[in-house]
């Protein structure tokens, strides 16, 4: 069975709100479904691959919310929880005058209400093509636990495994704690997506180069450090090729590696894991050229492209 033959994408971690600015003043903020995990799994499913969340959500409006929009989306909450007590958390998303996100106040009411990992459903890692997972929840001792068993039940069952660094250090009781934990899963990821300052953070080196090298004894079949308008820099069994980016005028970034993400999962669920530069840069550009929609429109979820808005970039 080749990965295509699968039934679905497989994303796990939390739902959250975004709360973004209106502008630069930061003062008024409109307010969004969003997380990094929730974008990814909802942009899959906009240019149209199958896409599944285990998230937990509650029976409040905020949560219901979320679920709705999900459904809108497309999205299979087969294998979600729904725990009433269950409050969605949230993050205050600044822009500065270069159109950059900053994540600055956090805002989570019920932190120990997580997928447990008794929870999972081995049914969903039975279709999964791949497995998606993030930082974003790593910091909680439950939902640490229950992305390690996911990633255990994903490789029983064949499923390539994804990681987006997508660190937010407000979140950790300290740099070394969010740094060894994220570094302990590398050794299982088949795709490892940094941003060059992730990069940095984690590998504690001063320039791409020097990071990707520190990087290399981990043995990751494929790095993706993405760096904004210069693209990306892909590592394919520790040789480097620069994949460049269409040059757009950026109205917000927020999305944007939500939306590259979104088409490098899409492209290995129907076409495989790259094993040959060719293969590799192909990938590389569908997701840049998607992260660059994204950035020309305001908002997470809001900017990310749909199926309408791609189809030409296929091959």
């Amino acid at each position: 069975m080749t990965q295509k033959d699968k039934d679905l994408i497989l994303v796990y971690g939390d739902a959250f709100i975004d709360y973004i600015a209106d502008d630069v003043t930061n003062t008024s903020f409109t307010k969004f479904m969003g997380g990094a995990t929730v974008n990814v799994a909802a942009g899959i499913s906009r240019i149209g691959a199958p896409s599944a969340l285990i998230t937990i959500t509650g029976d409040d409006e905020t949560s219901q919310f979320v679920r709705d929009e999900l459904a809108k989306e497309g999205v299979n909450m087969d294998y979600a929880v729904l725990d009433p007590a269950k409050r969605v958390s949230g993050v205050y998303v600044h822009l500065t005058e270069a159109c950059e996100r900053i994540f600055k106040d956090y805002v989570d009411e019920t932190p120990d209400l997580q997928v447990q990992a008794t929870q999972l459903n081995e049914a969903a890692f039975k279709q999964a093509s791949l497995l998606n997972v993030c930082s974003g929840t790593m910091f909680h001792p439950t939902a640490l636990e229950t992305t390690r068993a996911a990633v255990e039940m994903a490789k029983e069952k064949g499923a390539i495994i994804a990681m987006d660094a997508n660190i937010r250090p407000l979140r950790w009781s300290s740099e070394e704690v969010c740094r060894e934990t994220i570094v302990s899963f590398f050794e299982d990821v088949d795709i490892l997506k940094v941003t060059d300052e992730e990069l940095f953070f984690l590998t504690e080196a001063t320039s791409i180069e020097e990071g990707i090298e520190k990087l290399d004894s981990y043995l990751v079949p494929i790095i993706l450090v993405t760096v904004g308008k210069d693209g990306t820099y892909a590592v394919l069994n520790g040789e480097v090729v620069h994949v460049p980016t269409v040059q757009v005028v950026p109205v917000d970034t927020t999305g944007a590696g939500d939306a590259f993400m979104a088409g490098v999962l899409r492209d290995v669920h129907y076409n495989g894991l790259p094993t040959t530069k060719d293969e590799l840069v192909r990938c590389v550009s569908f997701g840049n050229k998607l992260g660059a929609m994204a950035a020309t429109k305001a908002g997470a979820l809001t900017a990310l492209p749909y199926y309408e808005d791609i189809k030409h970039l296929l091959k």
